[in-house]
């Protein structure tokens, strides 16, 4: 059974699901018809991207009266950046601070 964070990044790794997130993040709240409207594919293929980014819980649905709308959930995205980004970049940016006080260090010399 594949972790949520399994289900996130295979969710990630396809152009047009990240194509879906980013439409919903530049206008949240798209009905079906409105996302496809925007999408260079079949209304079928939107419906199952979008399967796929709700299991992946990156887009959260609410019905308003018979409009069933789109949210992006960026949380997800933001609990990888946390894990995997940023415990890499700390590293990076260490590295950087040490070689500066080392440059000003033999400056001051």
């Amino acid at each position: 059974m594949p972790s949520d964070v399994d289900k996130v990044f295979k969710a990630l790794a396809d152009p047009g699901r990240r194509l879906l997130l980013d439409r919903l993040h530049a206008e949240n709240g798209q009905t079906l018809g409105q996302l496809c409207q925007r999408m260079n594919m079949t209304r079928q293929a939107v419906t199952k991207h979008l399967k796929q980014l709700e299991e992946a819980n990156l887009v959260a649905t609410i019905w308003r009266g018979r409009e069933k709308l789109h949210y992006l959930n960026p949380v997800p995205i933001h609990q990888i950046a946390e894990r995997w980004i940023d415990k890499f970049e700390r590293g990076r940016l260490r590295v950087i601070a040490d070689l500066k006080r080392k440059l000003e260090g033999e400056s001051d010399a």
